[in-house]
């Protein structure tokens, strides 16, 4: 079969939801199923995974999966923000038998920038940063013109570069993480604490009437059109703190595009992007007015398109 006219699908593993879809050669997705991610350990995410695939109506060809942690020859060496990866888990070979096609791995900000790039916001940068805000702070690098995931599959991890030494403990187990400050994580502990030292705040009562479990991002959307005192007053930490990282992030790379995705950027629109454009500029050395701060177009679909585009790649060039 030739490989344009194969049917890949790409699965976007993220802190909330796992979201799968059909992706045809041209990066339309065809067909897309959701689900809760398991909070019980890697075998129940695998087997979700594998439900979600199956209900789809379509037999793919291969498939590729991002997933939120540190990707290094077909394993998740690092997984923080999903509870109970506490080890090296192998996620290929499990997936790989029970779905009998090519399952390929990346990392998820890495694979949702690549959707950006072949489709989407980032389409035609050259130096470009993914910075996607959920339940973590995940990154990922276009540079000189191809993904770049370093020696190990580590780079392009913002989210824990060191924005105060000695800072607020992060999910990594380090101190002075930007998603110490910016991950919905992390910003829901800090919430949570505030509130029974005499904080009030609405974020816990939306999450009620939206019958979630969790501060997702449309409850934080909600509590900020609503000027929710202690709301505003976290994120406009977690904007401040992430621009001290994108502005030292691109006085190393000099970069010409930053992407913003992730489901705060869903809600939140451009002008998120352009608030994380205001806060880096101060840090910059010398500010480039080429670069652009833009939004993901893709939104949900970007860790989809990117993840199938990963497997097409894969098949193409293995």
């Amino acid at each position: 079969m030739s490989t344009t006219a194969m049917t890949i699908v790409g699965v976007d593993v993220g802190g909330t939801n796992i979201e799968v879809g059909a992706v045809d050669p041209d990066h339309h997705v065809l067909d897309r199923a959701k689900a809760a991610t398991p909070e019980t350990g890697p075998e129940d995410v695998i087997a979700t995974i594998v439900d979600l695939v199956r209900s789809l109506d379509a037999s793919p060809t291969a498939i590729g999966v991002g997933i939120p942690g540190v990707i290094h020859e077909g394993h998740a060496l690092t997984v923080p923000n999903l509870i109970g990866w506490t080890e090296n888990v192998d996620l290929i070979g499990p997936l790989t038998k029970q779905l009998g096609v090519p399952v390929t791995l990346g990392n998820d900000a890495n694979v949702g920038l690549l959707g950006e790039w072949v489709a989407g916001a980032a389409h035609g940068g050259k130096n470009i940063l993914g910075l996607w805000m959920g339940t973590g702070v995940g990154g990922g690098l276009i540079l000189d013109g191809r993904p770049y995931t370093g020696t190990r599959g580590a780079a392009g991890e913002i989210g824990h570069v060191i924005v105060q030494a000695g800072g607020a403990l992060c999910t990594c187990g380090r101190r002075g993480c930007a998603e110490a400050y910016a991950g919905r994580r992390s910003m829901r502990g800090v919430a949570t604490a505030m509130v029974d030292a005499g904080w009030k705040t609405s974020l816990f009562d939306i999450r009620d009437d939206e019958h979630k479990t969790k501060l997702t991002s449309k409850v934080w959307a909600h509590a900020l059109d609503g000027k929710d005192p202690l709301a505003v007053k976290l994120f406009d930490t977690a904007i401040e703190t992430l621009g001290v990282a994108l502005g030292s992030t691109n006085n190393l790379l000099d970069l010409d595009r930053v992407v913003v995705g992730g489901g705060l950027a869903e809600k939140l629109g451009q002008d998120l992007a352009d608030r994380l454009h205001t806060a880096a500029e101060p840090w910059m050395l010398q500010p480039s007015p080429d670069l652009q701060f833009v939004v993901s177009t893709l939104q949900d679909d970007a860790g989809v398109v990117g993840a199938a585009a990963l497997a097409r790649a894969a098949l193409i060039n293995p």
